[in-house]
């Protein structure tokens, strides 16, 4: 199964914005992603359990799932600033 571990970029952390784009994006694949925190694990298509996790700017996250290219997607997506903008 492909992951890969990625900083978390947004200013505020995985809170509801970026949770949502993330969600969004994960959405369109037809796989299981997963994001994976302090113990935890979120659905990526899940934007209330991605919130949960709780995982701050600078958080080291690990991202999984059957589909590189999904796991790709979600993790570029998870270290960039989704709050610039």
């Amino acid at each position: 199964m492909p992951n890969t571990t990625v900083i978390v970029g947004s200013a505020e952390g995985l809170h509801a914005r970026p949770a949502g784009i993330i969600a969004e994006a994960a959405e369109k694949y037809d796989t299981d992603i997963e994001i994976a925190f302090d113990g935890e694990e979120a659905d990526a298509a899940s934007a209330m359990l991605i919130m949960a996790l709780g995982a701050e700017k600078g958080a080291e996250v690990t991202v999984s799932g059957d589909d590189a290219a999904a796991v790709a997607e979600i993790a570029a997506l998870i270290e960039q600033d989704l709050d610039a903008g």
